[in-house]
């Protein structure tokens, strides 16, 4: 596996994004499962590995924590916090809570310090320069490597970066949600930070897997309620995953590694985190460090995915307040 680098932290090229192992995408999978893709990521050369406390809540860490404890230290773990979890809903980014959360983080992940910690969502009630001198105190004492935002603003991430250096910007970023674009990718540039696509594979549906008469279950998958996965707009978007097909085919491919070895192409600091519960998916997504797009080849697909209109929001309107808008 090809390594890339966040700010200076050296990570492999394609990481595991091990959310869906445990939530948010269906029921979650066997516990042995979740460890047993983990640990063949680990194998098949994956270095870095994403989890949060808020998903399950707290049993994705755990799983991680299990999974990856035999080679610790030969991988980055990259954990968030910034949710209320216990009985409300909503964001805390206080300093003293962020300093309570971090502990609970380390038991669950079985290890004295978290790579790279990111503010999971902007919490608009507590100064970012707040949030960044908290992590600060945290690297001072061993316990964060290293600092992370995730969905924040370039106004947010400058301000946040002067206080304490950001290594990585975690955003929703693939061929069809390209929001990162017009600002934030140019913003990492400028200050040497790395980027991480979340749901680079768009949340499954860039693999031509989720057609238009797939359901979903409401009590355990959220993009039942997110409107880019309504049966009308999956009808409309799957000119996308055409267009990845068509690519694909003439690369000897897959439509999944031909969405990640595009986002691998945008710039040499992005590394794409798919996640998955199964093996054979996990292999079809390491294998896309290894698929070379040529400039000709990235020319016809932003040709062809300009004359898309992709239909319908990338989340449900109460995920998107959450997503940091400071001007």
């Amino acid at each position: 596996m090809k390594k890339r680098k966040l700010g200076n932290l050296e990570v492999s090229a394609i990481g595991l994004g091990c959310m869906s192992i445990s939530a948010n995408y269906g029921p979650p999978a066997d516990r042995n499962q979740g460890i047993e893709v983990i640990r063949a990521a680990y194998e098949k050369g994956v270095t870095f590995f994403d989890t949060a406390e808020i998903y399950g809540p707290y049993t994705n860490e755990e799983l991680v924590g299990e999974a990856l404890a035999p080679f610790r230290d030969k991988v980055v773990i990259a954990s968030k916090f910034g949710f209320k979890i216990n009985g409300s809903r909503g964001l805390n980014s206080r300093p003293e809570h962020i300093k309570k959360v971090v502990e609970e983080s380390l038991k669950r992940l079985r290890t004295d310090r978290i790579d790279l910690y990111y503010q999971h969502r902007v919490d608009p009630a507590v100064p970012i320069e707040d949030v960044a001198g908290a992590i600060t105190d945290l690297i001072t004492n061993g316990k964060v490597l290293h600092f992370g935002l995730s969905e924040a603003s370039a106004r947010t991430i400058r301000r946040a970066h002067a206080v304490q250096p950001v290594t990585a910007i975690q955003s929703e970023y693939s061929l069809w949600t390209r929001d990162p674009e017009a600002e934030i990718l140019l913003t990492c540039e400028e200050l040497g930070i790395g980027f991480v696509p979340w749901s680079p594979l768009g949340q499954g549906f860039l693999t031509g897997k989720i057609d238009p008469s797939m359901a979903f279950d409401t009590n355990s998958d959220l993009r039942a309620t997110f409107p880019r996965f309504t049966p009308e707009a999956r009808t409309a978007n799957w000119a996308v995953v055409d267009l990845l097909r068509k690519v694909a085919a003439r690369k000897k491919a897959t439509p999944a590694q031909i969405a990640l070895a595009w986002l691998l192409a945008q710039k040499p600091w992005i590394v794409p985190i798919p996640g998955t519960r199964r093996l054979e998916r996990l292999e079809e997504n390491i294998g896309a460090a290894d698929v070379e797009l040529t400039s000709e080849d990235l020319r016809e697909i932003d040709s062809a995915y300009s004359k898309i209109k992709v239909q319908g929001a990338r989340l449900s309107e109460e995920h998107m307040k959450l997503i940091d808008h400071a001007a």
